[in-house]
C-alpha cells in the first residue's frame, strides 16, 4: 500500500477500523465509485476470538467477492452445532444442511488474523485506499455533523482528514460511541472469556470433524467453545460471570495474573470432562488470553454524516458466534444506505439510520436466545420436545437467518420455560 497524502486529500467515505465490518462497508462504497479510504491503528491483523463463522454470512461475503476464495483456502469446513449439557450428554448436532441445501449452509471456521486479512486484501481490490498503522483519535464535527476524523500517521504526524460520512467500525473500542457517550452495559450480561489454542486435541470424523461444540461446566455457571481450525489446532475458551470465574481461583494467586488466569482455566477444564477428554494429550499453543464479554449497545446507530456499524454499535455474548454475521450485515446495510445518501444529498442521521430497525430485529433474536441459553433450568431439548414446531425458528437464529420477522415467533412459547427479556431499549 504506497502512503498517499492524507493531509491534502479529501474522501467521500471514510472508514474506521479494517474488520469485517469496516471492510464490507468500505469494499461496497468503492464498487460503487465512492472515494473510501479505510484507517486501522494495528500495522497488521492481529489475534482475535470470533472465528466460528456461521451460514448467515455467505450472502455478505459473496457480494463482497471473496466466496471463491474462501472455498479455496485452508480454512476447516463447518457443517454443523452441537451442545452438551452439564451431564456431559451431547445433543443431536445442528446440521444447517438439513434445513437448506443451498451450498451456504457449508461455513468455516477460520483464523481470524488470516480471514480479516483476506477481507482487507479484497477491499483495496476493488479500489478501497487503505492504510493501516494509522490511529484515529477523534471524530471531527462541524456543529452536529461529522466531517472528518483526526488521525496520527506512522510516521507520528497528525492529520486531519475530510469526509462527507465516517464510518466507525472500531469492535470494541467503540470510538465515537465512547467520545458521544452513547453505550450503554447490559447489566445481566457481563461475562467473560478465557481461552487459548490446542495441538492435537480429539476432533470428530467426517463432516462432524469442524463442528462447533458449547459445553457446560457440571454446575453449569460457565461454558466452553470447542471450535476446530485448520493445521490440527482447536480454539478452546470458557465464558462464565466475571465474579464467579474470579472467585472460583485458588487462594494465593493473583486472578490478574497471566499464572492466576491460566488456573480459573484449568479449574473450569476440571468441571467440564466432556472438554477435558479432548485436551488431556493435547498441546496449549500459547498462554490463555482474557476478555471481558459485556454486552452493550449504543443509544443511535447513525447521526448526520456518521455511522456504527459492528461491535462498535453493540455486542452480543459470544454463545452463538453470532458477532462476525452482525459485522458483515450492518456494514452491508450502512453501504446500501450510504449510497443512497450519496444518490439523494441526504446525509441526516435518519437517512444513514434506515437500517436500524431491521438490524436490532436480527440483533434482539439472538439476544434472546442467549438468555435462554443462561437460565439453568431451560433445555433446548426439553423445549423442542414440547414445542417440535419451534425447532426451524431455532435453527433459523443459529444459521443467522434473523432478519425477518417471523424469526421471533418462537419466543411465546418459550416464555413458558424460561424469562424471555423485552427488547433492549434505552
Amino acid at each position: 500500500m504506497s502512503k498517499p497524502n492524507l493531509l491534502t486529500e479529501n474522501f467521500d467515505v471514510i472508514t474506521i477500523g479494517a474488520g469485517p465490518g469496516g471492510c464490507t462497508t468500505a469494499t461496497l462504497l468503492a464498487q460503487q465509485g465512492l472515494k473510501t479510504l479505510l484507517l486501522d491503528r494495528t500495522k497488521a491483523p492481529t489475534f482475535k476470538i470470533g472465528e466460528s463463522l456461521i451460514p448467515g454470512t455467505y450472502w455478505t461475503l459473496r457480494r463482497l467477492g471473496v466466496i471463491e476464495k474462501m472455498k479455496n483456502s485452508h480454512f476447516q469446513k463447518k457443517y454443523s452445532v452441537q451442545f452438551y449439557g452439564q451431564s456431559g450428554k451431547g445433543s443431536a448436532p445442528f446440521y444447517f444442511y438439513e434445513n437448506d441445501p443451498h451450498e451456504s449452509s457449508i461455513t468455516w471456521q477460520v483464523l481470524r488474523s488470516e480471514f480479516d486479512q483476506m477481507l482487507l486484501e479484497n477491499a483495496i481490490e476493488h479500489g478501497v485506499q487503505a492504510e493501516r498503522g494509522v490511529a484515529v483519535h477523534q471524530i471531527l464535527f462541524d456543529g452536529d455533523r461529522a466531517v472528518g476524523v483526526r488521525a496520527k500517521q506512522a510516521d507520528g504526524e497528525i492529520a486531519d482528514l475530510s469526509a462527507q460520512v465516517v464510518v466507525d467500525a472500531t469492535g470494541q473500542s467503540a470510538l465515537l460511541s465512547r467520545q458521544m457517550k452513547l453505550g450503554k452495559n447490559e447489566v445481566k450480561l457481563k461475562n467473560a472469556s478465557i481461552f487459548t489454542h490446542f495441538e492435537d486435541a480429539v476432533r470428530d470424523e467426517g463432516i462432524d470433524e469442524g463442528a462447533t461444540l458449547i459445553m457446560h461446566t457440571e454446575n453449569k455457571d460457565s461454558w466452553f467453545w470447542y471450535i476446530p481450525l485448520a493445521n490440527n489446532i482447536v480454539s478452546v475458551g470458557v465464558v462464565g460471570a466475571i465474579d464467579y470465574l474470579m472467585r472460583d481461583a485458588q487462594a494465593g494467586v493473583p486472578t490478574r495474573t497471566s499464572a492466576g488466569s491460566q488456573q480459573i482455566f484449568d479449574n473450569q477444564v476440571e468441571k467440564c470432562q466432556t472438554l477435558k477428554s479432548r485436551i488431556k494429550d493435547a498441546k496449549q499453543l500459547f498462554p490463555v488470553k482474557v476478555t471481558k464479554d459485556f454486552s452493550y449497545r449504543a443509544a443511535k446507530i447513525a447521526g448526520h454524516g456518521w455511522v456504527l456499524v459492528g461491535d462498535a454499535f453493540g455486542f452480543l455474548d459470544p454463545v452463538y458466534s453470532s458477532g462476525v454475521l452482525l459485522s458483515l450485515r450492518s456494514g452491508e446495510m450502512a453501504a446500501d444506505c450510504i449510497m443512497d445518501a450519496f444518490a439523494t444529498r441526504d446525509f441526516s442521521g435518519s437517512q444513514l439510520g434506515l437500517f436500524r430497525q431491521e438490524f436490532i430485529q436480527g440483533m434482539e433474536a439472538f439476544r434472546k436466545l442467549v438468555y435462554a441459553f443462561y437460565t439453568k433450568e431451560f433445555s433446548f431439548a426439553k423445549f423442542l420436545k414440547k414445542f417440535p414446531h419451534c425447532k426451524q425458528g431455532i435453527i433459523d437464529i443459529l444459521s443467522g437467518n434473523v432478519f425477518k420477522p417471523d424469526v421471533h415467533q418462537i419466543f411465546e412459547p418459550m416464555k413458558t420455560m424460561c424469562p424471555v427479556p423485552e427488547d433492549f431499549v434505552w
